[in-house]
């Protein structure tokens, strides 16, 4: 005999109420290049270390020790500017005394000098002539009133063959004085003038005349010596002469109206 079935449920008339859903996380991943993860970390350091920073400077203790490290690097490295002690400024009215009694002899020396120098400056016109660099200067007292070039004597050596003798065309150098002057001078050749020519010397002394090769003036100062004119201005500022001093023309009309008989004539 078989069992009976059980006896079946009747339906269950409420309706059917779904399980309750739990919500889920959803996670957003950015995704970028190397460079812009690098500077986003960059970004983050930069951001920790101020506030890092901003913390300690609160704090006193290292307010203090920063300005003590201010002060040491000043002190070491300097500010740049050159301190230095001013030297003893001398009390009004004081005299200022010698270091030592050479110095002290020394300075009177010097003052003697200078004295000395000043009492031997002619007071009138005065030339002075400097053979080294073919110059010439009319002076009035200390004021210059005229600076020329000039020619002084070449240092050349003649020797005459057949005779023997020897001329030295050097410009005599110390003191001298305008002894006389002369418009239109004539110049009379002594014999190195034929000897240097190659011509026989000439026994009339009308053949020793040579009019126009001085210029228009000429101011003697002695021994045969003078200061003239030349033919060949182009030379002047050379040591081209014989002995005596070549002037250009306008310079030596200035010099022969503005120095008179007595004019001293130094040659350096």
């Amino acid at each position: 005999m078989s069992a009976a079935p059980p006896p079946s449920l009747p339906p269950d008339p409420s309706p059917a109420v779904p399980p309750p859903t739990v919500p889920q996380r959803t996670a957003t991943v950015v995704r970028g290049t190397p460079l812009t993860v690098a500077l986003a970390f960059l970004g983050f350091v930069v951001a920790r270390l101020r506030a890092r920073l901003a913390a300690l400077w609160a704090s006193r203790l290292v307010r203090a020790v920063a300005a003590l490290l201010a002060v040491l690097s000043l002190a070491l490295a300097g500010t740049g500017w050159d301190f230095a002690s001013a030297a003893p400024q001398a009390a009004p009215g004081a005299v200022e005394k010698p270091a030592s009694r050479e110095a002290a002899r020394l300075a009177a020396e010097r003052d003697r000098l200078l004295s000395a120098l000043e009492r031997r400056v002619p007071r009138g016109p005065w030339i002075v002539i400097d053979q080294t660099h073919n110059r010439l200067r009319l002076m009035r007292g200390d004021e210059t009133l005229l600076e020329a070039p000039c020619s002084a004597g070449s240092g050349m050596v003649l020797k005459d063959g057949q005779g023997g003798r020897v001329w030295v065309f050097d410009t005599p150098r110390g003191r001298f004085e305008v002894l006389s002057k002369t418009e239109n001078p004539v110049w009379k050749k002594p014999d190195w003038a034929f000897v240097e020519e190659g011509e026989p010397i000439p026994k009339d002394p009308a053949e020793r005349m040579e009019y126009g090769s001085l210029g228009e003036y000429a101011l003697y100062f002695g021994n045969g010596y003078m200061i003239h004119g030349t033919l060949y201005e182009r030379l002047l500022g050379r040591p081209v002469s014989h002995g005596c001093i070549r002037l250009g023309r306008d310079p030596l009309r200035q010099v022969y109206k503005l120095a008179p008989l007595g004019t001293p004539v130094y040659i350096y």
